[in-house]
């Protein structure tokens, strides 16, 4: 292996943006942590923060708040703009 390419590595908190939840794991971007606002955690040491628009504390997929598309409306909505009718057939099938 070559010395020296390996980003670092360590403890950075995750603040979301949305909720407020905070999370404190490790990332590479605790390399960049003289470039980043500091937080001290429940422990009481200082770790670099990283604002994040999106996490699990928000994201609808894991609050289970998912939106259900109505995806028979959209190809309802699609045959009424382009004139077609439900039980028209596909024009390549046919043969003349």
């Amino acid at each position: 292996m070559k010395p020296d390419i390996h980003p670092t590595y360590g403890p950075v908190v995750f603040r979301d943006q949305t909720t407020g939840e905070t999370f404190l794991t490790r990332s590479t971007l605790a390399g960049q942590a003289d470039r980043l606002p500091s937080i001290t955690w429940t422990d009481g040491a200082t770790y670099p923060l990283v604002n994040a628009d999106v996490t699990s504390a928000s994201h609808p997929f894991y609050t289970g708040k998912t939106v259900v598309l109505d995806s028979a409306g959209q190809v309802q909505r699609f045959r009424r703009r382009y004139g077609l009718s439900a039980n028209q057939s596909d024009k390549k099938g046919q043969q003349s």
